[in-house]
């Protein structure tokens, strides 16, 4: 016995070559026309999966409709006559009309009073002003 004269007990089964001319007809067993008939790549299974697993959304989105914060300047804070400044104190002031509505505090104008600012978001230049006011910003 010889390396050369050994054979496999049970020899690997070959790759199907199809249409890769002669034999099998018209179509070479891919059916008629449709991405599977194609040559070229397959969808990998991984990219497969994510797509079949996100969902379909589907319509125009109008991305006009988000609602952007309003905008207060810290000069007018002090219009507004308001030591504390929270979400619930703007609403009282007529600031905001409603609870959900999202406002933002921006550093336009001055400040000659300390302010407390509570639970709003408010600019880096806002937030340098209050604080060099001898106001907080939580």
């Amino acid at each position: 016995m010889q390396l050369h004269t050994l054979i496999p007990n049970h020899p690997s089964k070959a790759k199907k070559r199809i249409a890769r001319g002669g034999k099998r007809g018209t179509y070479s067993g891919r059916g008629i026309k449709g991405q599977k008939s194609r040559s070229g790549h397959r969808i990998r299974p991984a990219e497969r999966d994510l797509i079949i697993r996100l969902p379909k959304l589907r319509g125009f989105k109008n991305k006009s409709l988000v609602l952007k914060p309003l905008v207060v300047n810290v000069g007018d804070l002090v219009a507004l006559g308001l030591v504390d400044i929270t979400r619930e104190t703007l609403i009282e002031k007529g600031v905001l009309r409603r609870r959900r509505d999202s406002v933002k505090i921006l550093g336009g104008g001055e400040l000659s009073k300390p302010v407390h600012v509570k639970g709003i978001s408010v600019s880096k230049s806002a937030k340098m002003k209050i604080e060099k006011a001898g106001g907080s910003v939580a």
